[in-house]
């Protein structure tokens, strides 16, 4: 089963609560909030204001957006990412895969990603939460073969996976990259661009998306989030939740 969320930095200029209401209109069901702006890392009480706030108007934190690398930080800046996914009551940290794509990666820099990909499941874990890394380019999830290496070599209960069409693909080819992810997949970033990164209605990908979230759907229970709405308008990210509800009502 999915649930309906929006990633807090679709609308980086909103204020948390703007983003609450926001969503509520929406009928969504949940909020990743982001690291960069609206929940900052170790600003404890400012986690536990944005995660009550939310809940108290009938929403759900879905996961905590940090933009941690695994790999390129020190050990206490992941610390303050955990503490503040704590403090909102995440269940989940979304993080990135480091700084280097997959081509350019050395076998030095993929056992010092591994290790510290270990490092945090290991601490995630103990406080109960999971661990999601971006699908995206630049790192080490850029290519299916390259983050299905990155997971066997993790081999961690707690180290999980987002995934996200690659832009400029073919559905079938998304669909195909989308097995990498299947047996670690715990949500979606769900957006429609065309192959130039233009950012589109989300109803405009109906055809893909009902393919992937059909595919996806076999993962388990998760969040679908919305992200990148045109223009950054709040109202075609109403649209667009609009045709997300519709299209997982389906499932």
């Amino acid at each position: 089963m999915f649930r309906t969320g929006l990633t807090s930095i679709t609308f980086r200029k909103l204020l948390p609560d703007e983003i609450i209401r926001l969503s509520a209109l929406a009928k969504l069901d949940g909020i990743e909030w982001g690291g960069d702006v609206h929940v900052l890392p170790g600003d404890i009480t400012q986690a536990r204001q944005v995660g009550t706030q939310t809940r108290d108007a009938g929403l759900c934190v879905s996961s905590y957006g940090s933009y941690y690398c695994i790999g390129q930080e020190t050990p206490d800046a992941f610390l303050r990412v955990l503490d503040s996914a704590v403090a909102l009551e995440a269940p989940i940290i979304r993080v990135w895969a480091g700084k280097q794509g997959s081509r350019e990666a050395s076998a030095a820099y993929r056992r010092q990603v591994v290790c510290d990909s270990q490092r945090i499941a290991d601490l995630a874990h103990q406080a109960g939460l999971r661990i999601a890394c971006e699908w995206h380019g630049g790192t080490l999830t850029d290519n299916a073969v390259s983050a299905k290496e990155l997971f066997d070599a993790v081999n961690h209960p707690a180290f999980c996976t987002y995934w996200q069409p690659r832009n400029g693909e073919s559905a079938a080819f998304c669909l195909y990259d989308m097995d990498a992810a299947m047996e670690r997949l715990i949500g979606l970033h769900v957006f429609s661009w065309n192959p130039a990164g233009d950012r589109l209605p989300l109803s405009s990908g109906q055809r893909a998306w009902k393919q992937y979230l059909a595919k996806a759907s076999a993962a388990g229970d998760m969040f679908a989030l919305l992200e990148f709405v045109l223009n950054d308008d709040p109202h075609q990210m109403l649209a667009d939740a609009a045709t997300l509800r519709e299209w997982v009502k389906l499932l």
